[in-house]
C-alpha cells in the first residue's frame, strides 16, 4: 500500500485523540505556534521555509527537507554531471 499523505483535518483529529497540544509539538519540533497553526488551518501554502517543514512534519506533504547548503550542493552535483554528459555527447 502507498504512503498517502494526512490532510489536516486528519492530523488535527491525531492532536486531539492524542492529547499533545499543537503547542507543544511545535516547542518540541522547534516551530513556530503561531506558524503551525497557520499550516493546520489552511492559510499558508506551505511552499517553502519553515511552513514547508512544518507540512512535511505533519505528514501532510510529500517532499524533502532540505537547507540551502544541502541544495546548492546537489545542484552543483546536478550541474557537473550535466556538464560531463554535455560534453560526452559533444565528442
Amino acid at each position: 500500500m502507498e504512503n498517502q499523505n494526512l490532510n489536516t483535518s486528519n492530523v488535527k483529529l491525531i492532536f486531539d485523540e492524542s492529547g499533545v497540544s499543537v503547542a507543544e509539538w511545535a516547542r518540541v519540533n522547534g516551530f513556530s505556534t503561531t506558524l503551525v497553526y497557520q499550516v493546520l488551518d489552511g492559510k499558508r501554502k506551505c511552499l517553502r521555509g519553515q511552513s514547508h517543514q512544518i507540512a512535511l512534519a505533519l505528514g501532510i506533504k510529500k517532499g524533502i527537507s532540505m537547507d540551502a547548503a544541502q541544495l546548492s550542493q546537489k545542484l552543483r552535483v546536478l550541474h557537473l554531471t550535466s556538464e560531463v554528459e554535455v560534453g560526452e555527447y559533444k565528442m
